[in-house]
């Protein structure tokens, strides 16, 4: 079993949070959110960030508007709606005990 393998799945099981989390402050554009997870050691690439997006916005946990833009195509920039708001709501709930119940799993006896 590889390590790497691992760390991959445990940081995709807690981007849509992250994500999420990220847009409660407001609508964002990719490259802002990429640029924010990056920050944080969460290196996501745009294949894997645009096709979250779609399926969260399928969810109707996002919405979008586009924006011209000066130089270049339109842009589209994501933002919460209230479903969205309430589901991560839960999530930051849901987020809470799972630390708390690994930090207790995982303390010496």
């Amino acid at each position: 079993m590889k390590i790497e393998n691992t760390t991959a799945q445990m940081r995709k099981g807690v981007l849509e949070f992250c994500i999420l989390s990220i847009l409660k402050n407001g609508e964002a554009y990719p490259s802002d959110i990429l640029s924010r997870l990056k920050k944080v050691n969460l290196i996501v690439v745009e294949g894997t960030l645009y096709p979250l997006l779609t399926r969260l916005k399928n969810a109707e946990l996002l919405t979008y508007r586009w924006e011209e833009s000066k130089s270049g195509p339109p842009r589209k920039y994501y933002v919460l709606t209230p479903t969205g708001e309430a589901f991560l709501k839960e999530l930051g709930t849901t987020w809470k005990d799972l630390v708390k119940a690994v930090k207790q799993a995982t303390k010496k006896l």
